[in-house]
């Protein structure tokens, strides 16, 4: 897109991970994409074809044999020319590769998320798009890819531009009947037409907005906390569910002081196992900071598994009543005399006994809490924010009063949902959103 990207210069990167691989892809992308592999494969093949070239540095010199594809502006992923060298994924072949690049006038390292941004800058994608790529790339689990996916496609961008078309047309409504008030062939009040449309709007942002923390529990995690008097079995319960070492498990009562989490896939929901300091009254200074951690995560907890040993009738502890949903599980149920009446749940890390049932219940608790409406709902608290901001302002223009003002508050309602998609200026934004790419996207 040669004289329209407002960039002059052209950048490259590593764009296919880490090395060694297989395959590795280097991207390039600006005016000089072109001129770049004409000198390094001898010219550049049809527009989206993959052709197989020797490539070679500026002085001649052989690098590797790879395939090139040429992709012209605009019909490219950053509406620029670009071209990416499939190249074999040693680490001496990359390097060579990118200090041939990097010597050639007008070329430079890409920073992170820099092809993103001039996709953003060029048109070809809206600030959600953006940030559900990112999302895309740091998906763990099945739904936080379905989720990404579905804003990198578009999805949030599509509804938020029909939000704002309403607004315009409310706007165009209002300043119609303002205009042309004293013309005896206008018809009654032209803007009473579109305040019930308004009224409908706040209702579907308000139900919108309800997605919000099922899309923060499918980004983030569903949190469940371990909690229980010392030895009660919560790190041998962490290791059992994370299938290795990953806490320190002895006979000796307050082994953790601090807060060990790992990171679960339950049916595609990414769930969150914090495992804590047992709850007792301490004179330790150390342990007694653990225990207050332990107190404040959960706190946190989309759900919280109170542990407690039901080979011991009397265990030293501390009660809690707590705000999230909360499951009381009866551990060490192999040992004599156990006792696991009244118990949501009774497990043995040892033989095994109840681990799938309870495991099963979490996982049904997350994918519940990660529910949503729809696929199109606000991922990012800037949204929220933003669409909370534009519904205040709706309600203010439906206020009865001079129309003048009314007029006022739409347009401060269409600047702050252009702001969520970048239709309004939103330069100091970029910045943040762009910096969580990695180098090469």
């Amino acid at each position: 897109m040669k004289g329209q990207s407002p960039f002059r210069d052209t950048i490259f990167a590593l764009s296919s991970g880490g090395l060694p691989s297989g395959v590795a892809v280097i991207r390039l992308s600006g005016p000089h994409a072109r001129d770049a592999a004409v000198r390094i494969a001898g010219g550049v093949p049809p527009p989206r074809r993959a052709v197989l070239r020797s490539l070679r540095d500026g002085d001649g010199l052989a690098l590797d044999r790879g395939l090139v594809l040429w992709f012209p502006g605009p019909a490219s992923f950053t509406g620029e020319d670009c071209v990416e060298l499939h190249i074999h994924g040693g680490r001496a072949v990359v390097a060579a590769m990118l200090r041939a690049l990097g010597a050639m006038p007008g070329l430079r390292q890409a920073e992170a998320g820099e092809f993103t941004r001039r996709a953003f800058v060029n048109g070809r994608i809206d600030l959600t798009g953006a940030e559900g790529l990112a999302d895309l790339i740091a998906a763990e689990t099945e739904t936080q890819r379905r989720l990404a996916l579905d804003n990198a496609e578009g999805g949030q961008q599509a509804l938020y531009a029909a939000w704002r078309r309403r607004l315009l047309h409310a706007r165009a409504m209002i300043e119609a009947e303002l205009d042309f008030a004293d013309e005896a062939d206008v018809p009654g009040s032209v803007s009473e037409r579109v305040w019930a449309d308004m009224r409908a709007l706040c209702r579907e942002i308000d139900e919108h907005l309800g997605g919000y923390r099922a899309a923060e529990i499918v980004r983030d995690g569903f949190r469940a906390v371990l909690v229980g008097a010392p030895n009660a079995g919560k790190s041998s319960l962490l290791n059992a569910l994370a299938r290795r070492d990953v806490a320190i498990v002895t006979e000796v009562a307050g082994t953790t002081r601090d807060l060990v989490e790992v990171a679960l896939d339950l049916d595609g929901v990414k769930v969150l196992v914090t495992d804590t300091a047992g709850l007792r009254e301490t004179d330790d200074r150390v342990e007694r900071i653990g225990v207050e951690r332990a107190v404040a995560a959960a706190g946190r907890a989309d759900l919280v598994l109170e542990l407690v040993d039901s080979s011991t009738p009397r265990q030293e502890g501390i009660r809690r009543t707590w705000q999230a949903s909360a499951l009381r599980v009866a551990t060490k149920s192999d040992l004599p005399g156990s006792r696991v009446d009244g118990f949501d749940h009774a497990i043995s890390v040892v033989t095994g006994e109840g681990l799938g049932r309870l495991v099963r219940d979490i996982a049904t608790r997350a994918q519940s809490a990660a529910a949503t409406q729809g696929s199109i709902v606000p991922t990012r608290l800037r949204h929220v924010e933003l669409l909370r901001t534009t519904k205040d302002h709706v309600l203010d223009a439906l206020i009865p009063h001079d129309l003048e003002l009314r007029a006022e508050q739409l347009r401060l309602a269409c600047d702050a949902l252009g702001r969520i998609t970048g239709a309004v200026d939103v330069e100091e934004l970029l910045g943040v959103i762009f910096s969580e790419f990695c180098i090469g996207k």
